[in-house]
């Protein structure tokens, strides 16, 4: 049983004149005989694909098709351009089909040109390196500049190229088949040249195929503060040259992190954990912690309780999109003793009915959540 035209392009009965051709026009693309040689499949499906079309694009022929289905073309009811076998029947033949294509992709009829490129030679890129560069917290926070020794492909000294002479130096090479399906015309990068133009003239004998020798070499790579780990930078024309006249490909710089000693990162703020003694907590003090620009002496408030945050605004990791500096967050965590003193353990006995030692939180000491909440705002 012949397969409904709609399903063909996958669109529905309700589908404008627009939505129908953009439909075709990828059909045609996905399964048109030169992206898929030899595929007797693909080609089925873009001759289904055609016929499809060539109904539901006219209105009256897409009329008829809807009161009557495909009984409308059979036998010569409905005069439609494919005859009673499809392609077969005298109707429409493969050059007809690409005729279509000047409605359809902007062209001028037969061919599949305007699928190739247009036979312009392509500029060889050589291929991309990749390493990896491990910073540490500081690095990250202030950017910094690494010297870093990389293998590159180079073109060797002595290494000449010529006019390649199967494609005459264009790059590309244009085949012309007479098939059953009519006229067809391809466009392809040259498989001798890699699309270049140019092939090997003289190399040394060091040399690969290509005319190529590793080097080592030391590259400056310049991090900007606030990366992140896992982000990619792109050094442009440090990766492996090219043969011939190409341009050289790219050096692909991964960042890790290294793990700080104190401080945890969290997007652009840092975390710092504080422990102070049950004194210190009751009298107050002052303690020097670790930032990424050195340490800082922060000032200890008498009566501070455990799991009090204080944030240290600008003290964090600059943002890689410039939107201001992230804050250190110092969480105070006070340390009660696992063991004590005949006499410190009847000091806190005499404090255990003492007002002062009697829990009595107050509005500003926010609850945990509410701690978690400020730490994100």
């Amino acid at each position: 049983m012949k397969e409904d035209f709609y399903t063909i392009l996958g669109v529905s009965k309700e589908a404008s004149g627009t939505e129908i051709k953009k439909a075709y026009r990828k059909k045609a693309i996905e399964f048109h005989p030169d992206k898929n040689p030899g595929n007797a499949k693909a080609e089925e499906k873009f001759k289904q694909a055609a016929e499809a079309y060539e109904v539901l694009s006219d209105a009256d022929k897409k009329a008829k098709y809807d009161r009557f289905g495909h009984q409308a073309f059979e036998g010569g009811g409905g005069g439609g351009g494919f005859g009673g076998g499809g392609f077969g029947g005298g109707g429409m033949n493969m050059d007809d089909i690409f005729s279509q294509f000047g409605d359809i992709f902007g062209g001028g009829g037969g061919g599949f040109s305007g699928f190739s490129g247009g036979g312009r030679r392509a500029q060889v890129k050589g291929s991309n390196l990749r390493i990896r560069v491990r910073l540490t917290l500081e690095e990250i926070a202030n950017g910094v500049e690494k010297k870093i020794k990389v293998k590159r492909k180079k073109v060797a000294q002595g290494t000449t190229y010529k006019t390649c002479t199967t494609c005459g130096g264009s790059g590309q090479v244009t085949r012309i088949q007479n098939t059953i399906l009519g006229r067809m015309q391809t466009s392809a990068p040259c498989n001798v040249c890699g699309g270049s133009g140019q092939s090997i003239d003289k190399k040394p004998a060091n040399a690969d195929d290509h005319g190529m020798l590793q080097n080592e070499e030391t590259v400056s790579i310049k991090i900007p503060a606030g990366v992140v780990e896992g982000m990619q930078l792109k050094v442009s024309g440090k990766g492996n040259e090219a043969p011939g006249n190409g341009i050289s490909g790219d050096l692909l710089v991964a960042i890790e992190e290294k793990p700080h000693n104190t401080l945890q990162r969290e997007g652009d703020n840092l975390h710092y954990d504080l422990y102070i003694s049950i004194s210190d907590a009751v009298l107050g003090t002052s303690k020097e912690i670790d930032t990424v620009n050195g340490k800082v002496r922060i000032k200890i408030e008498q009566g501070v309780q455990s799991g009090k945050i204080l944030r240290l605004r600008n003290k964090g990791i600059p943002s890689i999109n410039n939107y201001g500096t992230g804050d250190l967050l110092v969480h105070i965590n006070v340390w009660t003793p696992k063991t004590l003193s005949k006499e410190q353990t009847e000091f806190f006995k005499k404090m255990t009915d003492d007002d002062n030692f009697e829990p009595k939180p107050e509005k500003e000491d926010k609850s945990f959540f509410e701690k978690v909440k400020d730490m994100f705002s």
